[in-house]
């Protein structure tokens, strides 16, 4: 396992991070235990959670992932081995996530209600990353990082950047949160939150957790750029593209307990041309006597802009498969075969 600093902070995170958002619902309190038992014994430190979690979010679920973090928390003692990230929700609908019923926005009075929920239900005193989990306003895609622009409506009472980074200020201050970062932002959205750091001496972003695989590569158009200069590391989610890069959905495939099977939520991966670009992976993979998905999880470690993958798994096979990308090589050849194919199958899945 190699580890990286966290943007510009002293902290430094596997390469490797478990992502929890289906514990609670697909995943039990001991399967979640379980995974986390594994996961630190392979040197992952690192674990992405939300105040939102399990998906897919539901009022009555809502926060359990938090709790079993939590309780594994107290019973293995391993609070100051941990680097524990999560997640304040965006704009949104939803009025089952706060006290009032209040639809979901980036104001003081929420953030600051998540921010404690979260710390009640994690059992902690700090967060050692606390993110946005979506933009306040609204956007042209959600990702913030579309291949077809699509203008947005004006949204009324927008909270503007500065403002929510000022209630994360007060948090750091208090103690509460050791680092801030963005998740689902756009270029613009990450020079908005650095510029308020430097004219207002606010809390700097120190990482960005936006998708990122063989499949949806936007983020190297604009967003790598900017945030391989500024030192705002990439936390990339869905690097298999929610399964369809392990090849288990392949000829319209649909296995028992996957989540497409048991939600019908993953039309962000079933795009025109992302089919044919999976063929074309599996078979390169194949070529190189590689497994797709692990093939797929070291590339997305291996971008210079990448801090961590967010791996996910509903059992432990999964998970120590996804464990095991890490000793993949990503060679030139390699690589520049992937490039190849990115080249004829661009971002079909964005």
């Amino acid at each position: 396992m190699n580890y990286r600093h966290l943007g510009r902070t002293d902290l430094r995170v596997s390469n490797l991070c478990l992502g929890t958002m289906t514990w609670g619902e697909q995943n039990t309190e001991a399967e979640g235990h379980q995974q986390m038992d594994t996961a630190f014994e392979a040197g992952i430190n690192f674990l992405d959670a939300a105040e939102l979690y399990p998906i897919p979010p539901k009022s009555e679920t809502h926060g359990r992932t938090e709790e079993i973090i939590g309780s594994w928390l107290k019973k293995r003692k391993k609070r100051d081995d941990v680097v524990l990230a999560t997640k304040v929700m965006g704009r949104s609908s939803n009025t089952w996530l706060r006290e009032d019923g209040s639809p979901g926005e980036l104001n003081r009075r929420q953030i600051e209600e998540a921010v404690n929920k979260s710390l009640r239900r994690l059992g902690t005193d700090y967060i050692d990353l606390y993110q946005v989990h979506w933009p306040d306003r609204n956007v042209s895609q959600f990702g913030s990082n579309p291949t077809v622009w699509a203008d947005p409506d004006p949204l009324e009472g927008e909270n503007p950047i500065v403002s929510t980074l000022e209630v994360l200020s007060d948090l750091v201050h208090a103690g509460k949160v050791r680092h801030v970062g963005i998740s689902n932002e756009s270029a613009w959205g990450v020079m908005q939150y650095l510029n308020a750091h430097q004219a207002l001496d606010l809390p700097r972003v120190q990482s960005i957790q936006n998708a990122y695989s063989l499949l949806n590569r936007t983020f190297e158009v604009n967003l790598a750029e900017v945030t391989h200069r500024e030192n705002v590391g990439l936390l990339a989610y869905s690097a298999l593209a929610q399964g369809y890069l392990t090849g288990k959905y392949r000829n319209g495939a649909l296995p028992n307990g996957s989540r497409k099977a048991l939600y019908n939520r993953l039309q962000r991966y079933e795009k025109p041309g992302s089919a044919e670009a999976v063929e074309k992976y599996r078979e390169l993979a194949g070529e190189f006597d590689l497994d797709m998905g692990q093939m797929s999880l070291s590339f997305a470690a291996s971008r210079s802009f990448v801090t961590s993958v967010i791996i996910g798994a509903t059992t432990m096979k999964q998970l120590k498969s996804n464990i095991a990308a890490v000793d993949v090589t990503m060679t030139r050849e390699l690589e520049a075969r992937i490039n190849g194919i990115q080249q004829l199958h661009s971002n079909p899945a964005p």
